[in-house]
This record gives structure tokens, sequence and C-alpha cells, in this order.
């Protein structure tokens, strides 16, 4: 028997191609009755199931998206966003909900999948990570009016409503303690220099290391890889007047940077402190332990769930900042060695 195609449609409806596609995508260019016409015939002949129909009838997509401008291989290795993912999906399972991921090369072709799953009705809302100053992503989900919550702040997220973390605060207190242990030559592994959050933890870094004059301080851009880590490592550990602590953006540099520093012939942390962001398994299983700037990232996931629910459901949503990261303190930290104190 052959396949219903959209000529088939289009004949029976007495209309062209172009009206029946605009009609099963809830796109302007045809009237109501005329949508109504060439969904009922699109049903009736077994034509693809039209999710426009669905929106037409008030159904949902039962879906929530997720578009990730990152390579598919940091994914598979980068715990906070599997711990996020995990988080999520807790939420939404409970709820019925399934989630839509999709890896995208840019911010251009994020933008084309938010409006594609919105012509389509394929997703009912979106979850937005990896928030940049002047987002352009912000405008054209307003403009979409497509349900959204973004992971992080604060700012620069329009109208959308919101969830985000200090991470400035988490910063200073991980300066400060390693000042407290008589460290005064310190550094900082960063992740992409666009992202906001990095940006907040730089500025962050910068204030606090000015106010308790560390003239050497100097954060290096990463990529959150292992490889960038590694060699951002290399550089500072090469460099004149090395540092003696180093706090780095994730944790898998921060493992990356562990092995550089022993494949360097310096001990840890007798010869170099290290702190790593989000406190994960990683950060226990090696030699050392690491120190770590550490929250609950499932529950996080799921707070972005939970709110992204509710304004899909007509809900008034705002922003809402969730827990500090605090420092757990473990065996890559200690006072450095005495002739290592510069005042």
């Amino acid at each position: 028997m052959k396949r219903p195609t959209i000529a088939d449609v289009a004949r029976r409806a007495g209309v062209s191609k172009g009206a029946v596609s605009y009609a099963l995508n809830g796109q302007p260019g045809v009237s109501d009755a005329t949508r109504r016409r060439i969904l009922a015939i699109a049903e009736e002949i077994g034509f693809s199931p039209s999710s426009a129909a669905r929106a037409l009838s008030g159904a949902t997509a039962a879906a929530v998206g997720l578009a990730l401008c990152r390579p598919a291989r940091i994914l598979g290795i980068e715990p906070f966003f599997m711990e996020l993912i995990s988080g999520v999906e807790a939420e939404l399972s409970a709820r019925s909900y399934a989630l839509t991921l999709q890896v995208v090369a840019d911010q251009d072709a994020e933008i084309a999948v938010y409006r594609r799953w919105w012509a389509e009705r394929r997703v009912d809302g979106v979850l937005v990570c990896d928030l940049r100053v002047n987002d352009r992503r912000v405008p054209v989900l307003e403009e979409l009016r497509l349900p959204a919550v973004v992971i992080g702040g604060p700012g620069h997220t329009g109208t959308l409503p919101s969830v985000w973390c200090d991470d400035a605060a988490a910063l200073v207190e991980a300066v400060e303690y390693l000042v407290a242990l008589g460290h005064r030559r310190i550094a900082r592994v960063g992740g992409l220099p666009d992202l906001l959050h990095t940006r907040n933890r730089t500025e962050a870094f910068e204030r606090v290391c000015r106010e308790l004059g560390l003239v050497d301080a100097v954060t290096v851009p990463s990529d959150y890889t292992g490889e960038e880590g590694s060699r951002a490592t290399r550089r500072l550990l090469s460099s004149p007047g090395r540092p003696t602590a180093v706090i780095y953006d994730n944790d898998v540099m921060a493992v990356a940077g562990l092995a550089v520093a022993q494949e360097m012939g310096l001990a840890v942390p007798g010869d170099l402190s290290i702190v790593a962001w989000d406190d994960s398994p990683l950060c226990r299983l090696v030699h050392p332990p690491l120190t770590a700037l550490g929250r609950d990232i499932p529950a996080y996931g799921a707070l972005a769930a939970r709110n992204l629910l509710a304004a899909i459901g007509g809900e008034t949503v705002s922003a809402f900042q969730d827990e500090t990261a605090h420092l757990t303190p473990r065996g890559s930290t200690a006072p450095p060695r005495s002739g290592e104190r510069v005042r």
C-alpha cells in the first residue's frame, strides 16, 4: 500500500502543498477553517501524525528540549552535565515527560533547533544552558513565546526565568582558603571565556586577589577538556615564579592538572595545591583526592525542570538562586613549603 504523501493531502483538500505545510506545522498562511480541514484529511488518509494537530486540539508534546552547544565527546566525560541531566530526567519522568536532547555545533544551530521545535510542536518548553553575556538565544525564545528556564545568571536572561548559583562567592571562598594556608602565588585555569559564569568567576578572582594583595594572580582560559587543562597547567608550571596553588573551573581539568604536576616531578600538595570546581567522584578517586567546590548538581537540574514544568503549566516563575557551592578540603591542598611563602 502506497504511503500517503503531502501531495495526496493537498489534492484531497483542493489546496497547494505549501498550504498543507503551513497547516501541518502550525504556521500562519491559512485560515483556521482550512487548517482544520487539512488536518482532518491528513488524519483520515493516514498521513504521518501531525504535531500541529496535537497543538490545535490542546494536547501537549509531553517533552522538554535541551540543546547543548558542546562536542559530544566532551559531554561523555564531563560529570557536571551527566549529573545535571540525571536530575532533570528524574523530575520529568515523575511527571511522565520526556527529555529531547540535541547536541549542536554553535549558537546559530541552537537557535535553528528552537525554531524547528516550536514550529513542529516537538517540545512544550526548553532548558537553556551555558548563558552568555547579551545572549542571542534569549530574545529568540521571548519572540517565540516558548516556555523556557535558563540555567545560569544572574542577569542577561531578559524576561525568561532562571535558576542560578553565586559562583563569585564560591570563588572568593576558595581563594581566601588558599591564602589562609599561606599561598601568595595563585593561578586559575578558567573555562570558556565567553560564558557568563566564566566571566563572573574571572571578575571575582581578579577582585579578591587584588584586595588580598596577590599581584601574581593570573587566569588562563581553557575549554573544560583534559587536553586543554593539561596544556594550561604545563604553561603555568613552566613559567618563572610558578604558582603554588591552582584553581580549576571543572573537575576534568583539575584531574589533568594533577597528572601534569606529577609528571613534572612536583609533589601535590607539597609543591602545588589544587582546587577543583564540581565535586564529582573523579575528585575522590585520584591520589591525593582533590579539594573541591561542590553542590548538589542533580538537585539543581531537578529544580530547573520543576520550574520549567510550572512555566509550561501557566504559572508565574521568577529567578531562583540555588545554594552556593561549598568548599570541601581534601589531600590536594596544604600550606606551601616555607621557601615558597612569598609575601
